[in-house]
């Protein structure tokens, strides 16, 4: 349920507006019978279901006095003042029709121009009333400015805060790939060293690798030196087991040639 204060409120003025419309001209209601519905609402009504579709409920009254000059300036003024405006016309008409006629014609009497007076003056003096009425319409095209405004602000922040969540899910994306990138380049700068470094050690060798490398010489020139004197026992061995078989030989033939003598 939409619920508003008082329709004599910038909300009010609105709403009595759009019920005119809906009424008069989608409902086809007809004037009078609008008019007079529109006192009662202005000065009594609080529930506006009955008129309109929507549930709209108003807090407080404005009673008769505050009623009747809402319903003059928003209703009456706003929408029926060509209406006005046109009997005024119509009465001047009337009058100089029946001042010319009179001028030349004896037989319209002083009481029908003396009538005709008196109804141009009456249609006046309501147009008068009528005008005293006449609503403030600067107030309420600045409100509506500013709610223009207002709106047109709100729609371009919109636009701009859309905008600016799009950068910003651009800009993180371009971070993801860059760090891609980064990540990428230092893959290839360590791969760059390590071919670096094994083209530098290819080419002139550490200072380490150099110690280990005369170190297994020396080792190397150890081991050859042992495998020599090895080799020297082994011949040394070797002489001494033939001469000892020699040895043995000659004892067995001199042994055997005593023997046989």
């Amino acid at each position: 349920m939409r619920k508003i204060e008082n329709l004599a409120t910038i909300e009010g003025r609105k709403l009595l507006r759009d019920i005119y419309k809906e009424l008069r001209y989608d409902k086809q209601r007809n004037a009078i019978i609008v008019l007079f519905a529109f006192l009662r609402i202005c000065t009594q009504e609080t529930d506006l279901s009955k008129y309109v579709k929507q549930e709209i409920y108003i807090i407080h009254k404005l009673g008769l006095y505050r009623g009747f000059i809402l319903w003059m300036e928003e209703i009456v003024n706003r929408f029926y003042f060509s209406s006005i405006n046109s009997f005024v016309y119509f009465g001047a008409a009337v009058l100089l029709v029946l001042i010319g006629v009179r001028r030349f014609n004896d037989n319209v009497s002083n009481n029908v121009v003396i009538f005709g007076i008196v109804f141009e003056a009456i249609m006046l003096l309501f147009m008068f009333f009528v005008m005293l009425f006449t609503p403030d319409e600067i107030s309420e095209s600045s409100e509506e400015n500013e709610s223009d405004a207002t709106e047109e602000i709100i729609t371009e922040i919109g636009e701009i805060g859309r905008d600016f969540a799009a950068a910003v899910v651009r800009l993180e994306s371009i971070g993801e790939n860059i760090k891609l990138m980064i990540n990428r380049q230092e893959e290839l700068i360590n791969s760059m060293a390590k071919i670096a470094e094994s083209t530098q050690n290819a080419v002139a060798p550490n200072p380490q690798m150099i110690e280990i490398m005369k170190t297994t010489n020396t080792s190397l020139g150890e081991f050859n030196n042992g495998i020599e004197k090895l080799n020297t026992l082994i011949n040394d061995m070797k002489q001494e087991e033939v001469q000892t078989i020699v040895r043995k030989e000659l004892e067995s033939i001199i042994v055997k040639n005593i023997k046989e003598k």
